[in-house]
């Protein structure tokens, strides 16, 4: 079995003794948080930093809860939690919905938001439902906090607007409007199940029962996290019937940079991305 090169352990107990522990190693050092990404990266040596920066004791940083209008979610806030938590299948089904198709069992114990989020891996599933959610990310250095929105933060393959001396604390979302329905499909790697081509929906409509917004998002097929601008515009003042839905989920792949590898090939993810943004976009419609 591979081992990681030899690191030395920091275990913080703050989020102030995280970043001093940051500012101090600077580049040598870097965070684990659930630990299963950046661990096995590890054992590969594919990383090989020289200081590790443990911030799963931050007890502060775990919390799911509503703030006046919005939904504010802790980093660490294991998947677990957001599967069972009775206020996001109130407010935000899609994060439940999308948390209980995350890994295993284990994963979900132990994988926490912020750390896939911090993470970036174009296959992964929350970035893209948290895109569509039009999600803020909190960030925190020495100098201040700042808030980071989800189109903004995903700038590629393992690649965040995260700088060096910062760490990422929490997420917030506004609250859904009415007559909004929300859906996360995806092609799964049947051993991972990381997403080969995945899809967000989140379809709001009018008095009229026509597409009043839509936010639409794709994972796994591209370099990264991407947001579907040209189906997004197909729907928006239509009448989502059959045929709308077809014709605006073909623009899925649209100016994406297509992955290929020995999971499927770039016409192969194409292909996939239309069939799962067609049916994220029909189950949002049910649950309007």
């Amino acid at each position: 079995m591979s081992v990681p090169a030899p690191f030395d352990y920091h275990r913080a107990q703050s989020v102030d003794d995280a970043l001093s522990l940051l500012q101090q190693f600077g580049d040598e050092a870097k965070i684990l948080a659930g630990g299963h990404s950046l661990l096995p990266a590890m054992k590969l040596r594919l990383a090989q930093p020289e200081h590790i920066i443990d911030i799963g004791a931050i007890a502060a940083l775990s919390f799911i809860r509503k703030d006046h209008s919005k939904i504010v979610i802790g980093a660490l806030t294991p998947y677990t939690h957001i599967e069972r938590s009775d206020l996001l299948r109130k407010e935000l089904p899609i994060l439940p919905e999308t948390a209980s198709t995350i890994g295993d069992q284990q994963v979900r114990n132990r994988g926490t938001l912020g750390g896939s989020l911090a993470h970036s891996d174009p296959a992964s599933d929350m970035p893209g439902v948290i895109m569509a959610l039009n999600g803020e990310i909190v960030v925190r250095s020495p100098r201040a906090e700042r808030t980071i929105t989800a189109d903004d933060f995903f700038l590629g393959t393992f690649t965040t607007a995260l700088e060096p001396d910062e760490i990422l604390t929490e997420i917030r979302f506004a609250t859904l409007p009415v007559h909004t329905g929300t859906a996360y499909e995806k092609l799964m790697n049947k051993a991972s199940h990381y997403a080969i081509a995945g899809c967000a929906a989140v379809i709001t409509l009018d008095s009229k029962q026509q597409c009043k917004a839509a936010s639409i998002t794709i994972t796994g097929a591209a370099t990264q996290t991407s947001r579907a601008t040209a189906v997004e515009k197909a729907l928006v003042g239509q009448k989502l019937d059959t045929d709308n839905i077809q014709s605006a989920a073909n623009h899925a792949a649209d100016d994406l940079e297509l992955i290929s590898d020995i999971h499927g090939s770039e016409d192969y993810r194409r292909q996939m991305a239309i069939v799962v943004t067609r049916r994220a976009i029909t189950n949002a419609l049910k649950r309007v």
